[in-house]
């Protein structure tokens, strides 16, 4: 078997695993980032909005669509809420594979068609297309591998509780400004949504299998409320799905593995959103890669600590707010607007204390 020794092995190369490369090679480390997909980016498994702190990524990615200007939330009963929530649609696949160029024109090798298989404490083995297995010796190994992370799981981490998402790529038919979600018991543990990326629009729905597990369902029936509106065509142009995880976050340093992103739990776990954090993540582990490398024994331990400052109370927050509606879902309080109101960031009551 082919050995390989590098400074650092990065598994991932979606925003937090392409951030964290670019950054450790910025620094003259020498990094290896691993994707297990060919085409990096593909299939898209998001909704594909992003806030307005991260324009200055998605301009070096030319990843921008549209922007949004505010957000429409729809209760159970109907009644409708809007809020300046302004943000950015890009194409997600574009905005990974900016990244990863990055981190390339940075200095990093990329392997596409590249598994990551075990960890021994030293040592990883990746399989590279299908057969090819080579040993790599990093003296750091990042874990920017998603939800489902391979290299959490090697390093004996259990896994995260997630909500599924499934979504239609639809036809726009008029300049839309807003992002609308919806709140129902038609999805559990989840919400509905709308994103307008002119001329399309992505309509999903993410919702906890222990109450929901038909998903299409109620997927079909939003996206022909949203016909019924005139918003959209009922056509349906592309059909994507996923797993987010909703636990809040995970212990991020293991000797010398570090997680970023969703492998570490950064995603949250009401609304979903996990560009940002999987971005911030990766940069600061690039850049806390080098500094403990170059001698600095505290270096990974301080990310950790900045991580759980920046993003520990939003997260938490998020959790407690998960857990008071698990004992509503699918009972008549579900229904119930202001029961609703203190479960979604729009409004007052989610932020109570």
């Amino acid at each position: 078997m082919t050995v390989r020794d590098v400074d650092v092995l990065v598994v991932g190369s979606g925003p937090g695993g392409a951030a964290a490369a670019r950054e450790a090679a910025r620094r003259g480390l020498g990094v290896l980032l691993v994707e297990r997909r060919e085409a990096i980016g593909v299939p898209v498994q998001c909704a594909e909005f992003v806030p307005m702190p991260l324009l200055r990524t998605v301009r070096e990615t030319a990843s921008r669509v549209q922007e949004v200007e505010g957000m429409l939330t729809v209760l159970p009963s109907g009644a409708g809420h809007h809020s300046v929530f302004p943000g950015i649609m890009i194409d997600r696949a574009r905005f990974d594979q900016g990244l990863a160029e990055l981190a390339v024109a940075a200095g990093a090798a990329l392997w596409t068609r590249c598994h990551f298989m075990t960890w021994d404490g030293e040592t990883a083995v990746l399989r590279r297309g299908d057969e090819e297995r080579i040993a790599v010796r990093p003296r750091l190994l990042i874990g920017a591998d998603g939800p489902h992370s391979m290299v959490a799981d090697a390093i004996g981490l259990d896994h995260q509780a997630v909500v599924y998402t499934r979504q239609y790529t639809v036809p726009l038919l008029r300049p839309y400004p807003d992002t609308d979600i919806f709140l129902s018991d038609e999805f559990p543990g989840g919400y509905g949504w709308l994103f307008p990326k002119e001329p399309v629009a992505n309509i999903g729905l993410g919702a906890d299998r222990r109450f929901a597990d038909n998903l299409k369902t109620p997927l079909d029936h939003l996206h022909r409320q949203m016909v019924a509106r005139g918003l959209v065509a009922p056509e349906i142009l592309g059909r994507t799905g996923g797993a987010i995880p909703v636990g809040g976050m995970r212990p991020m340093v293991h000797g010398p593995v570090i997680l970023v992103g969703d492998a570490a739990g950064l995603t949250h776990p009401i609304t979903g959103a996990g560009i940002p954090a999987a971005v911030i993540s990766g940069e600061r582990a690039g850049q806390a890669a080098a500094a403990w490398l170059g001698g600095d024994g505290d270096a990974l331990e301080s990310f950790a600590e900045d991580m759980r400052d920046q993003f520990g109370p939003a997260i938490g927050r998020a959790v407690a707010r998960r857990k008071a509606l698990e004992a509503v879902w699918r009972q008549p309080a579900a229904q119930d607007d202001r029961v609703m109101r203190s479960g979604w960031i729009a409004f007052e009551e989610y932020f109570a204390a």
